[in-house]
This record gives structure tokens, sequence and C-alpha cells, in this order.
């Protein structure tokens, strides 16, 4: 799993104009998935199921 910003970098995701992440393959908006004993939060795409994580 790598983070959001390396992904971005990466062309795997991109930001829409409104600056939602979404997925450059399957180009639909990341779901949240929050877990309170990680630190940060995980994205995954619904249709492929990659996740990235995200620090905050």
């Amino acid at each position: 799993m790598e983070s959001v910003r390396k992904g971005l970098r990466k062309d795997q995701l991109y930001k829409d104009t409104y600056g939602r992440l979404k997925c450059s393959e399957c180009e639909k908006s990341l779901q949240t998935k929050d877990n309170p004993s990680e630190v940060g939060t995980t994205r995954i795409c619904p249709d492929c199921g990659e996740a990235w994580t995200e620090l905050r």
C-alpha cells in the first residue's frame, strides 16, 4: 500500500475540479476507511480495490 502523495506523483490518482481524489484507472471517487488504531486514513477505490494511505 502506497501513500496518496506517491499515487498522485505516479498518476495512479488525480484530483478533480472539486479537489476529490479519484482513481486514474477507474475514474471513481475514493472511499475513506478510518481505523482508530492506525495513524492516518486508508483511501480505497470501490471498483478495482486499490488502497492508499493518507497521513495527516
